[in-house]
């Protein structure tokens, strides 16, 4: 009866440790892209490009709260060291 429970258990943890793996090839295969296939992706990135050329470089800071600091606000000092007196 021993040799049963043994055989049941082990299947059962057989059988869940296989349910884990996949049975499907996780591997990309290898296409060959057709002439115009290259083509509409040259199109695609060269429009992209274009389009990227056209946004405006960002200028000025973009502090949030630069326009509400003084330029002559006050530094905050060091905080003075305690000499140690042993």
């Amino acid at each position: 009866m021993k040799a049963f429970y043994v055989a049941v258990v082990s299947s059962l943890l057989t059988v869940s440790a296989y349910a884990q793996t996949p049975s499907i090839n996780m591997m990309r295969d290898e296409t060959v892209r057709t002439p115009a296939e290259r083509e509409k992706d040259k199109a695609v990135n060269d429009a992209y490009k274009a389009q990227m050329s056209k946004i405006p470089d960002q200028k000025g800071s973009s502090d949030p709260w630069g326009t509400v600091r003084s330029a002559d606000a006050p530094k905050a000092a060091p905080a003075a060291r305690k000499k140690n007196q042993n």
